[in-house]
């Protein structure tokens, strides 16, 4: 097999930006975040897709980026945590300052795959019960908090957001 076979050049929106980079055609949209877009945010954990710490948007449906080769998402848009950032003053926006406010998080190291999953539920659903907080993220794995605070947090943002 030839190297130009080996290698695909992708083109993707990532949290608002255009980039473009030539990658090996097996690596992984964690990879490419991390490793060639410097956006570290993303966090790798199992590598199997089962512990959702590497979630992110694409399109706006959450994927885990582990699993997600980077060719498959040429031509796609991309959100990371990175892209949460409030537009205006770049800060947090509603649901990270949500969950802050609430001690959602203790080691932080599944915070952006449950951000990013709540995230797109409240953007279906903008007054999620409890029962579908517990749901939506129920993916993602954390190790040190029993997931109260965090359904707590995510509630709480989904009480702050006004409706359409």
């Amino acid at each position: 097999m030839t190297e130009s076979l080996t290698r695909v050049e992708v083109r993707v929106d990532v949290n608002g930006r255009e980039r473009r980079a030539v990658v090996a055609a097996r690596r992984t949209l964690a990879e490419l975040l991390r490793e060639d877009l410097a956006l570290t945010g993303t966090h790798v954990g199992c590598e199997h897709g089962v512990c959702g710490s590497c979630t992110v948007l694409v399109d706006g449906a959450s994927a885990r980026a582990c699993l997600t080769l980077a060719a498959r998402v040429d031509g796609c848009s991309v959100v990371t945590i990175e892209g949460l950032a409030d537009e205006v003053s770049g800060g947090m926006d509603a649901l990270q300052k949500a969950c802050l406010e609430g001690h959602s998080f203790q080691c932080g190291f599944c915070t952006p795959g449950i951000l990013m999953v709540a995230t797109e539920l409240l953007a279906e659903n903008p007054a999620p019960s409890e029962a579908e907080v517990r749901e939506a993220i129920s993916g993602n794995l954390c190790r040190c908090t029993g997931y109260d605070s965090i359904v707590a947090g995510i509630l709480r943002a989904a009480s702050t957001v006004e409706s359409p």
